[in-house]
């Protein structure tokens, strides 16, 4: 700093009339989420009204933390049904960045089926076990894509482990299925589909295939 103080003086200049620099702007959550969620869905915004009250029940029924703002408590879940490109993900992230965006501390986890599986799948140096642990504990979990990958016993037991223990722990679970309910219930089996049936709200998103759709000019 003395340093300094000589080059600046050398120059004429007075380091305490230098106009002070502005201070650092903290990071908020969202941007911080935003730097997880896929550029596809970072402007995504929860705009069907039983996703949007959904958001408003769980910001309601948050614990206040150490620092007064509120985290993610027990709550309901959503099956947010539809055919392709409905925008059943991008409800489902805008949804995250409206808990975010009103200020509830959030910890969350997203994947879809085929990721699932493969993150769950054992192989050398890998505990899948681990990984199981902190997708049925996060405090909000999106699963997109339900009943989209190919079925087997072992995809069947692994999904059934992962909604059995968030269904237990009333974990608020945001998931995502092109399928239809009956053909849903085929796909993962009686045992999650009636855990299912007493763990979320239904939201049906109907209309065309969004990523169909011409763009518009301006």
């Amino acid at each position: 700093m003395a340093r300094l103080d000589d080059i600046l003086a050398d120059r004429g200049i007075d380091r305490s009339a230098l106009p002070a620099e502005p201070p650092a702007q903290p990071v908020t959550a969202l941007e911080l989420a935003d730097a997880r969620i896929p550029p596809r869905y970072r402007d995504a915004l929860a705009t069907h009204p039983q996703v949007t009250a959904w958001v408003d029940e769980i910001v309601r029924s948050g614990r206040p933390g150490p620092s007064g703002s509120r985290g993610i408590a027990c709550g309901p879940s959503l099956l947010i049904v539809g055919t392709t490109g409905t925008g059943k993900t991008h409800q489902a992230y805008g949804a995250v960045r409206s808990l975010l965006s009103a200020g509830v501390r959030l910890r969350w986890e997203a994947t879809n089926t085929a990721d699932l599986h493969a993150r769950l799948r054992p192989r050398s140096g890998h505990d899948p076990e681990r990984e199981l642990h902190v997708l049925s504990r996060s405090p909000l979990l999106i699963v997109d894509d339900l009943g989209a990958a190919k079925q087997s016993e072992w995809t069947e037991e692994l999904t059934y482990r992962l909604i059995d223990r968030r269904y237990t722990e009333m974990l608020p679970t945001l998931i995502t299925t092109n399928l239809p309910i009956g053909a849903l219930r085929d796909a993962i089996g009686d045992r999650v589909a009636s855990r299912l049936a007493e763990m979320t709200r239904r939201v049906v998103l109907t209309g065309p295939d969004r990523r169909r759709q011409p763009a518009t000019t301006a």
